[in-house]
């Protein structure tokens, strides 16, 4: 049976590795730097406004949260990285939460693929090219998201779409999606990709 969309819920805002669910359902992990558009991503696959919620202040919220989607989907929201005002502390914090995701999760074989979002305006930053680097490590399947393609021209688009493609810290052959939550760009593909991922009928 087909996800029904309107059957989600915020489960749970973890900011602590015992507080991860453990509902034997699929995960996709959603991972980008502060203010790339992780929330907004959410929103716009799931047909919402603001479930997401969409943080005043980068880098403030430091919980992985859980979406339960009909209770056959988790969409998992992890805390963003690359906040230059952050304290040390909350740095640590962020590091030992997002870590432990991958490391110390029991659910870990439930973890299907992870949407690495990159700022399609800027490409991989610094703190981006350790999250890939991060993610090739780990082994999980991947798919990189250029976000706010509705900022390029056709020129930069391409550019950007060659740059992503070449990229050394990009396993080969990875997917790569450009989006707009503004024109609704990127919605049918990355839900596509997810039921490849997954299993789960759409």
């Amino acid at each position: 049976m087909a996800l029904n969309l309107q059957n989600i819920n915020l489960q749970i805002s973890a900011g602590q590795l015992r507080q991860f669910p453990g509902d034997p359902i699929p995960q996709i992990a959603f991972s980008g730097r502060s203010n790339v558009g992780k929330s907004s991503l959410i929103n716009l696959l799931l047909g919402r406004k603001s479930l997401a919620r969409v943080s005043s202040a980068p880098g403030k919220t430091i919980t992985i949260n859980f979406y339960n989607i009909d209770k056959k989907l988790f969409f998992v929201d992890l805390p963003g990285y690359g906040f230059a005002k952050r304290a040390p502390q909350d740095k640590a914090q962020w590091s030992a939460l997002t870590d432990g995701y991958f490391t110390k999760n029991p659910c870990i074989d439930r973890v299907c693929a992870v949407l690495q979002l990159v700022d399609s305006r800027i490409g991989p930053t610094e703190d981006d090219r350790m999250m890939l680097r991060y993610l090739a490590n780990t082994g999980l399947p991947y798919m990189v998201v250029a976000t706010k393609a509705d900022k390029l021209n056709a020129t930069e688009r391409r550019a950007c779409e060659l740059s992503l493609a070449s990229d050394p810290d990009i396993l080969p052959d990875t997917p790569i999606v450009f989006t707009s939550t503004l024109k609704n760009e990127g919605k049918t593909a990355i839900w596509s990709k997810i039921a490849e991922f997954t299993g789960v009928k759409l």
